[in-house]
């Protein structure tokens, strides 16, 4: 911080001024940046705290874009089942399923007749032999219907279900998805979680950086008193702090991304598993290059402002004396 602003502006032509203002600014980042480097161990502490602090509702955001992609798959399976009244014939059954199948909410349509039902029964229930001994099959025909994309959500599906109910050889429907709503409703409180623990975390990101800046101002207190003995305006002095901040915040963005990265490395193996009893294949996704730059982005605005809430207050209570 040792450059001193001798350029009278009124000698300059205006493009001169707009190059010497970049250059400043250039000259300051970069010199922002030597200061860090001469105080490694500080800086580094500082960038790691920042780091853990953006990582967690970033894995929290993580964790949700993820229950969000595996909810997305299981609404796609979900499927209707119904149970055809007694005594429908073969034909009014396929009549049955042509209609269905024209239905513009509906992606796919199986049938199971009787004898299957009571085949697939037989199979699955260890009740073979004694299911030998009835008399005739009580089972009812069933018809399996996946509802298209735009209906495969719990209220879609409720809504096909009701119209599909509403064909006389249909019995009853039966929609198994409170499951899925469960599942669901702790997405949205994940969300909120995030939400919450964003704010919190951002508000300490904030004090971090602002007591940081604090006490660099406080170790260059005789600097700063020189400089405006000999007139440097309080932009000047301020824009090194100003850009040692944003240089915390965009090296504790990238330290967030590296720990988000690590933590999807070492979770994606117990998460295939978990979805492989439900019969689910799924990687889990990381941050895109999108997000790490939005990331990036208020790493470097959140250092910005606590460096500037800091040098605000404290930068005006040093006069020379």
């Amino acid at each position: 911080m040792s450059q001193k602003p001798q350029l009278v502006r009124s000698k300059l032509p205006f493009t001169g001024r707009i190059v010497m203002f970049f250059i400043r600014h250039i000259q300051h980042a970069m010199g922002s940046m030597g200061e860090l480097w001469r105080n490694p161990i500080s800086s580094l502490m500082t960038m790691a705290v920042l780091g853990v602090s953006l990582s967690l509702p970033a894995a929290l955001q993580v964790l949700v874009k993820n229950a969000e992609t595996i909810t997305q798959s299981w609404n796609s399976a979900a499927e209707i089942s119904l149970f055809i009244n007694e005594g429908r014939s073969e034909r009014t059954i396929q009549s049955l399923i042509t209609r269905i199948s024209a239905y513009s909410e509906v992606s796919a349509v199986n049938y199971i007749n009787r004898d299957q039902a009571l085949d697939e029964f037989q199979r699955l229930s260890g009740f073979g032999e004694a299911i030998a001994y009835l008399d005739e099959n009580p089972l009812p025909a069933v018809i399996t219907v996946t509802p298209g994309l735009k209906y495969a959500s719990p209220n879609g599906a409720r809504e096909l279900l009701k119209k599909l109910e509403l064909e006389p050889e249909v019995s009853f429907g039966r929609l198994d998805i409170e499951w899925l709503e469960r599942l669901q409703a702790v997405v949205r409180l994940l969300e909120r979680t995030v939400l919450a623990i964003a704010v919190l975390l951002v508000l300490a990101v904030v004090l971090v950086i602002g007591n940081t800046i604090r006490l660099a101002i406080m170790n260059r207190r005789t600097e700063i008193e020189v400089m405006k003995l000999v007139g440097a305006t309080e932009s000047f002095i301020q824009r090194p702090f100003l850009y040692t901040g944003i240089w915390f915040g965009v090296i504790g963005g990238i330290l967030a991304w590296l720990i988000i990265n690590v933590l999807v490395w070492y979770l994606d193996g117990a998460l295939a598993d978990l979805l492989g009893l439900y019969g689910s294949r799924l990687e889990m996704q990381s941050l895109t290059v999108v997000e790490l730059g939005q990331l990036v982005l208020l790493a470097s605005f959140l250092g910005w402002l606590g460096s500037y809430l800091s040098v605000r207050q404290h930068l005006r209570a040093i006069e020379p004396s």
